[in-house]
């Protein structure tokens, strides 16, 4: 009943001093409301890349000339390093005997895909890609089929086209059958892949995927070539790894004692590299959050204080008919605590919402970020603890003689 007491005088006092109220919960609000824009907009982009880099499968790895991430100026030392070859990657799939499967990858973008007069942006990425690769990749046909052994091994020119590109050409028209033209190479349509969705604001359905063999044909082989290597078993990941990696030493031609002029890229480590990234923008909303909290337990302890000299005559009228120091400092503690709590909760529903909104802006998953909305509320507790505890101390040492005869 005391605490309940105390929290209704709170509310009271917020009431009859609503401008000070104000002022004093806007410190609060702000501080939660930085730190918790921050996560949760950071927490919503980090699950959708997250889910993007899980496509690449557990026991799935990647690998390429260059890093997944790296700065700007290592960029020299990648360039250097001469290109991933289609004969490689043939070849790897031949001598090792760990991996259940090597796909190839071959990609040229900004490709202009024409159909019976209508013809999408030049901005789509074609894909030369071999079974292994289909059988890979995450990629669902939505309708049609997909790209068979005997397509790649034929050279047929077939495709399997992103649902954007199927938009694009054929809004009123089934695809499937249909002849397209990419840079006046005339392929057939025999499927489509389900929608992916897009990445911050950018669409991840504006492909096509062609097999290697007819991409070679028409841009020859003189590019960086991407291979994705398939475990037969997580718990092998790590023995097919050494073994890949040992053939491709051998097939690159690299010197004992040298470093691998190629990445290996698991999903793990994109998720790590990621997180490596984004935890200076949490550490800049921490200090930012914690200034501004700061800033605003002050604020409370000041309003605490002169909310015990405007009410000296009160504590000194209660002290005299009984109230013990307990009680006093229970009451002026609890109101601290109060008025940190509801500008803490202000800040972090303005937080979420517009943490989510930055979220939607860029196309991705919006998201509850329940620990971080109990990490601010624990926050704010301690904030309305800390510089609530002196006022209060301050009131239940007040002497009631003294106190009656304040003025």
């Amino acid at each position: 009943m005391q605490i309940f007491e105390s929290i209704k005088m709170a509310f009271g006092s917020l009431v009859s001093n609503k401008l000070r109220s104000v002022l004093t919960l806007l410190g609060i609000s702000i501080g939660l409301f930085s730190i918790i824009v921050v996560m949760t907009a950071l927490g919503a982009i980090q699950q959708s890349f997250e889910d993007v880099f899980n496509s690449i499968g557990s026991n799935n790895f990647i690998i390429r000339k260059f890093p997944a991430i790296h700065t700007p100026g290592s960029w020299r030392k990648y360039r250097n390093r001469p290109d991933l070859t289609v004969d490689q990657a043939l070849k790897l799939k031949e001598m090792a005997s760990l991996p259940g499967a090597v796909g190839l990858q071959l990609v040229r973008g900004g490709q202009t895909v024409k159909f019976d007069g209508e013809s999408t942006n030049p901005d789509v990425t074609v894909i030369g890609a071999n079974l292994d690769y289909m059988l890979i990749d995450a990629l669902t046909v939505e309708s049609g089929r997909g790209l068979s052994g005997q397509d790649v091994e034929l050279s047929r020119a077939v495709t399997v086209i992103g649902i954007d590109v199927a938009n694009k050409l054929f809004p009123n028209v089934d695809p499937i059958g249909q002849e397209i033209k990419i840079d006046n190479l005339s392929i057939r349509v025999i499927g489509v892949y389900e929608k992916l969705g897009s990445m911050l604001g950018a669409g991840r359905d504006n492909f096509l995927v062609i097999p290697y063999t007819i991409f070679l044909k028409k841009y020859g082989g003189d590019r960086d070539a991407n291979i994705t290597v398939m475990a037969t078993e997580k718990s092998q990941l790590s023995e097919t790894m050494d073994q890949v990696i040992s053939i491709l030493r051998i097939l690159r031609k690299v010197e004992p004692g040298e470093d691998n002029n190629f990445e290996i890229i698991t999903n793990d480590q994109l998720i790590t590299q990621f997180n490596d990234i984004t935890k200076y923008f949490r550490y800049g909303a921490g200090i930012v959050a914690f200034i501004a909290l700061v800033a605003a337990g002050v604020g409370i302890m000041n309003i605490m204080l002169v909310s015990v000299t405007e009410r000296t005559k009160e504590i000194g009228i209660r002290k005299a008919i009984g109230a013990k120091k307990q009680i006093i400092r229970t009451q002026f503690l609890v109101e601290a605590i109060v008025l940190c709590q509801i500008g803490g909760v202000i800040g972090i529903i303005l937080g979420v919402l517009s943490g989510n909104l930055v979220a939607l802006i860029l196309g991705v998953s919006v998201i509850l970020p329940v620990d971080w909305i109990l990490i601010g509320l624990t926050v704010t507790t301690l904030v309305g603890v800390i510089f609530g505890v002196y006022p209060a101390v301050k009131a239940s040492n007040l002497d009631p003689i003294d106190a009656l005869r304040y003025e």
